[in-house]
């Protein structure tokens, strides 16, 4: 069974009560990498692009953005290539100036960054010339977390590991992992490097969040079966959990989500609504944020890693920090299940509701 934490969580009479607030680190996956329960997103880095409505941090506010991170006890980073254009590796390397041998970096590539015909997917020619382009924007001679960006469906497993495996040899990248695959992507890709001994995918940085829980439907077993960590991204359903959306009042003007909406995960209002007013109910009863709430939530789910939290400035990352020290307890965990939980598609309403029940009736 994979190994999540460091350390046993708190149970009886312990859940629900202050704890002490170092940041917990977790295996990531069946790897031998520790990680820290929360990591900080980079995608406000650069501000160019259609991600500029994310943020425009500079190297200056970056750097301020580190020194609290690393205080908590955060100490991974996670970029890509395609984030503002290579301008948010570009912030992040000279944010980690001086002190890289402190913080894990982790990157992605796979997405189109150029024009050319080969400057797209995860073919051996792309993927040489990306990480190259991210060692050199981010100032650094290894990345200690790859992963693939996307599936790239034309070019053959076989030749994606074995490019991987060349560049952990090299000690370019340290360990590899993917982003945004579907369970039988991962799991061919998990077969193929069985089969040649290359190097395993330990992470998945995935989407999952108390308003968006199909990881749960299939990647979710697949990571307890085969020892893959989820690293999860936008863990606050795209800045819906934040507290600024609620039943009955106006959407906030000032928010990322209406500009960036499109290209984010779609979810209901009253979906959205419903999850929110169970939030509020254990917020009362926890005196923490809905965010907070939102994050504490899913560092309680099988196979979490590390969450990916983002902050455009200091009072962002200070208040989604506050989401460690603290466990909610059994019942209001209960609350927030029942409340965010939908009608499985098939074939997953199907397995849970045969094989649930393991006992023969009684005769």
């Amino acid at each position: 069974m994979l190994a999540l934490t460091s350390a046993p969580r708190p149970h009886g009479s312990n859940r629900g009560q202050p704890r002490s607030t170092s940041m917990e680190y977790r295996r990531l996956g069946r790897s031998g990498l520790m990680v820290p329960a929360l990591s900080l997103g980079t995608g406000t880095f650069g501000g160019v692009g259609r991600l500029a409505a994310w943020g425009t941090t500079d190297a200056s506010e970056a750097r301020r953005l580190l020194d609290i991170c690393l205080e908590a006890g955060v100490s991974m980073f996670d970029t890509a290539d395609v984030y503002s254009l290579g301008e948010s590796e570009r912030v992040l390397g000279e944010a980690i100036k001086g002190r890289r041998d402190k913080v894990l970096v982790s990157t992605k590539a796979t997405f189109r960054f150029g024009d050319g015909p080969n400057d797209i997917g995860s073919s051996r020619q792309h993927l040489l010339a990306a990480i190259d382009g991210s060692l050199a924007r981010l100032g650094t001679d290894y990345i200690d977390l790859f992963q693939l960006h996307g599936f790239d469906a034309f070019t053959p497993p076989e030749e994606v590991l074995a490019t991987l495996d060349v560049l952990v040899r090299a000690g370019k990248i340290r360990y590899v992992g993917v982003s945004n695959f579907s369970g039988w992507h991962l799991m061919k890709s998990l077969s193929v490097a069985d089969k040649h001994g290359f190097p395993r995918y330990v992470a998945n940085q995935t989407y999952y969040s108390l308003i968006g829980r199909d990881y749960e439907w299939e990647l979710m077993p697949l990571g307890l079966d085969q020892g893959v960590g989820a690293v999860v991204w936008s863990p606050l359903g795209w800045g819906r959990l934040t507290g600024k959306i609620r039943r009955g009042q106006p959407k906030p003007e000032v928010s990322r989500l209406p500009k960036t909406a499109d290209f984010g995960p779609p979810v209901p209002d009253e979906h959205v609504y419903r999850v929110v007013d169970a939030i509020d109910e254990v917020a009362k009863e926890t005196g923490k944020s809905v965010s907070q709430i939102a994050l504490n939530w899913l560092l309680q789910r099988p196979t979490v890693s590390t969450l990916i939290i983002g902050a455009r400035n200091e009072t962002q990352l200070r208040e989604n920090l506050g989401a460690v020290g603290w466990t909610l307890t059994k019942d209001q965990i209960a609350k927030l299940d029942a409340a965010s939980k939908v009608t499985l598609p098939y074939p997953y309403w199907h397995q849970r509701t045969t094989f649930t029940d393991r006992n023969p009736p009684a005769v």
